[in-house]
């Protein structure tokens, strides 16, 4: 099986020596992705329904590259620095999987790059030819 590196200027370039998603077979493994603008590369400043939606779009720009939707997803790994913002994070989620939503881990974690409220990471079918 080879593996493809995938890259996208839709999503925050990698912050470090990783890339923002990787191919293997018909699955796309995205690295986590944290409330980044691409435009700015600069966090996005506010609360966490606001920086749970910038990291959900980053998300969907990667599935995008690869032809694939948030209907494509059959995992996500959560990572909060706060679990009480659990309900306010989960409504903005449930904006983004309302057809067959994929298994889910949330964890809360003592820290996360450039102190920000949540990482997420996924895993999703790449459509044939993609």
């Amino acid at each position: 099986m080879e593996k493809r590196i995938i890259y996208t200027e839709k999503a925050p370039k990698p912050i470090g020596p990783y890339s923002q998603a990787v191919i293997a077979g018909n699955l796309i493994f995205t690295a986590g992705q944290i409330p980044i603008d691409p435009t700015t590369n600069q966090v996005v400043q506010g609360d966490i329904k606001e920086q749970t939606r910038r990291v959900l779009e980053n998300l969907r720009a990667i599935l995008e590259a690869v032809g694939s939707t948030f209907d494509d997803v059959v995992k996500v790994t959560i990572y909060m620095k706060d679990l009480n913002e659990f309900s306010a994070m989960n409504e903005v989620y449930s904006e983004y999987f309302k057809n067959s939503p994929p298994a889910r881990t949330t964890v809360e974690v003592s820290r996360l790059p450039r102190d920000v409220k949540i990482e997420i990471d996924l895993i999703a079918i790449v459509k044939q030819g993609k």
